[in-house]
């Protein structure tokens, strides 16, 4: 079975407090290339997020970041969970 790394959600956090959360989480990441890749991408999607697509963010930012840029880069194929999510980055970058 696949694992997903996961870590402890505050409970009740509010909506906008969770979406400044892992937008600050999105620019504090252990490579440059990551922290901006993922801070512009959260900058114009976190907000528009639904709570499904918020939960999958918030655990694909647990991921190692070297798995990260290679799933966005296409050097290997993203974990199944997080496969739509790359993909809608990997346009982000795209068209940025």
């Amino acid at each position: 079975m696949l694992e997903i790394p996961t870590q402890q959600r505050p409970l009740g956090e509010p909506r906008d407090v969770r979406v400044k959360r892992l937008a600050m989480r999105s620019m504090r990441r252990g490579i440059k290339e990551m922290d901006l890749i993922l801070s512009a991408f959260a900058t114009d999607s976190l907000a528009d997020m639904g709570e499904a697509d918020l939960d999958i963010y918030d655990d694909m930012l647990n991921e190692n970041d070297h798995d990260l840029y290679q799933w966005v880069t296409g050097q290997t194929v993203a974990k199944p969970p997080y496969a739509t999510l790359i993909s809608d980055i990997q346009a982000h970058v795209s068209k940025g």
